[in-house]
């Protein structure tokens, strides 16, 4: 990762119409208060219905949490798209094996996005529990400028990826279904009401851990 370029997230579905384009466009605009600029969040699917906007009711989802749905279009995944990519979370274990036969590569740095969020979670939890306190912010970069609260966020998402992958042990679900968000594509408004079930915490807890250590501000007490 080039620590002077923005953290780049790549989510990946089927359509990308319903999924996929929920999870980025919340996570960008999440991840955008927390590190202004830090982020560049996009979406492709492994069988995408090429430039079609999102559906509607995953667009609602979207606005519900002050995402902005708007002038979205469905890509193809491909190599291109996976070619810098820092990390990808895919909805279920097979867009994560799809990805994969892409680009073998990028085996340490693609999770599906519900496990992700529950290695962060025991991430937070042991920070926690050693500090006796909610974690801090990583501390401030030497050059206290936007370049150099950038490039201390990219080193810190460099290194997330293996932190991640060695609580995985501790973040094993009950059942292995319950690494996958449904996919609701022309199911009934219930569906898509359970996909936003399944996709909302995990977007929640990706979210608590940029803010929880991001790269403070000189002179502004961490969050």
């Amino acid at each position: 990762m080039d620590t002077s370029q923005p953290v780049r997230i790549l989510t990946v579905c089927t359509g990308n119409i319903c999924r996929s384009p929920v999870a980025e466009r919340l996570l960008q605009a999440g991840l955008d208060q927390v590190v202004p600029g830090g982020f560049e969040v996009a979406s492709a699917g492994t069988r995408a219905m090429v430039g079609d906007p999102m559906q509607p009711l995953s667009a609602d989802i979207v606005r519900t949490f002050g995402g902005d749905p708007d002038n979205f279009a469905a890509r193809q995944l491909n190599q291109k798209i996976l070619r810098g990519v820092d990390l990808v979370l895919t909805m279920t274990s097979a867009h994560r094996g799809e990805v994969l036969q892409l680009d073998a590569s990028l085996l340490k740095r693609t999770f599906t996005i519900r496990e992700f969020a529950r290695m962060l979670d025991v991430l937070d939890q042991r920070a926690a529990a050693s500090s006796g306190m909610v974690p801090a912010a990583a501390p401030a970069p030497d050059n206290h400028d936007d370049g150099g609260r950038l490039g201390a966020n990219a080193a810190f998402w460099k290194g997330l990826p293996a932190r991640a992958a060695g609580v995985r042990h501790l973040s094993l679900p009950a059942d292995a279904a319950e690494n996958d968000i449904i996919d609701p594509y022309r199911r009934a408004p219930e569906v898509y009401r359970q996909m936003e079930d399944e996709l909302a915490p995990a977007i929640v807890s990706i979210l608590r851990h940029a803010r929880l250590n991001a790269p403070a501000w000189p002179g502004v007490p961490p969050s």
